[in-house]
């Protein structure tokens, strides 16, 4: 099983179960940072207003001291989430229903929970993936659930054989310019220190990827906000699932069609394979 061969599933499965849990104030100025972020008009929000979609992913993250950083720039294994012995950690995916909106000015709380761990054999070879279930309030009141999952691989695994095939068009199609500000910036909101986000010689010398590469989340909320054009509103159900990695080297291109009462989404490079796949429901 090669640098698996380690991986001792009895002992990452002594996680399950373990919980955390962080608060902080959502305050105007962070919300002005992340409307412009994605090219918004800050504006000046008011005490009380909603806040937009998304930017819980912004609050009340683990903080780690500088010197406890793993060499890819996340928080040395071992503490909340279990010590998977496989250095390629990427979000795959999740899912968020929407309960009432986070308002500026209010304390946000996260409580999360390791739901499971489970070890399987990919097409890339193994890979361990992690589930987290977190719960969101503001001011004591629920306003969402999310269901993280989390995937572990190696640095040498091997790519697909084959050519994908390249992902069609929606109807409704906006491109983004998927720049090295816009990831810094990025990273910065939601305080992630995973180098492949920013570090342009360790994304491409030690993990071996062309270019830096676009956040999951990153897409997440890109997609959503789309969701949100196309249907005039905010959705209260958003699942997504990452298919194949985005890099800084081509815009990236949104995609949504509706389906029935929801919307089906997705995103792409040019040309290129389904990247991110995501359903929204109102």
């Amino acid at each position: 099983m090669g640098e698996s061969g380690t991986l001792d599933i009895g002992h990452l499965r002594d996680w399950i179960g373990r919980e955390d849990s962080a608060s902080e104030v959502l305050t105007a100025e962070k919300v002005r940072q992340f409307r412009a972020t994605f090219d918004e008009a800050p504006g000046e929000p008011v005490p009380g207003s909603a806040a937009p979609r998304m930017i819980h992913w912004c609050l009340a993250q683990p903080v780690a001291l500088t010197g406890g950083l793993g060499p890819d720039g996340h928080p040395a294994r071992g503490g909340f989430l279990p010590p998977v012995p496989l250095p390629r950690r990427m979000w795959a995916g999740g899912q968020i229903d929407f309960s009432d909106e986070i308002g500026v000015g209010d304390t946000v709380t996260r409580r999360s929970r390791i739901e499971r761990v489970e070890v399987k054999e990919g097409r890339t070879g193994t890979l361990c993936f992690v589930t987290v279930q977190h719960q969101v309030s503001a001011e004591g009141r629920a306003v969402l659930t999310e269901r993280q999952d989390i995937v572990y691989r190696g640095l040498d695994a091997a790519a697909p054989k084959g050519e994908p095939e390249p992902a069609p068009a929606g109807e409704s199609v906006r491109e983004v310019d998927a720049s090295a500000p816009l990831l810094f910036r990025y990273s910065a909101l939601t305080f992630n220190g995973h180098r492949i986000h920013y570090d342009h010689p360790y994304v491409t010398k030690v993990e071996g990827y062309p270019g830096l590469i676009v956040h999951g989340p990153l897409q997440a909320t890109l997609l959503l906000r789309h969701a949100a054009q196309m249907k005039g509103a905010d959705p209260v159900r958003f699942s997504f699932r990452g298919l194949s990695p985005l890099f800084d080297t081509a815009p990236v291109l949104l995609h949504g069609s509706p389906d029935g009462a929801g919307v089906k989404l997705w995103t792409q490079r040019p040309g290129g394979p389904f990247a991110m796949t995501a359903e929204a429901g109102w």
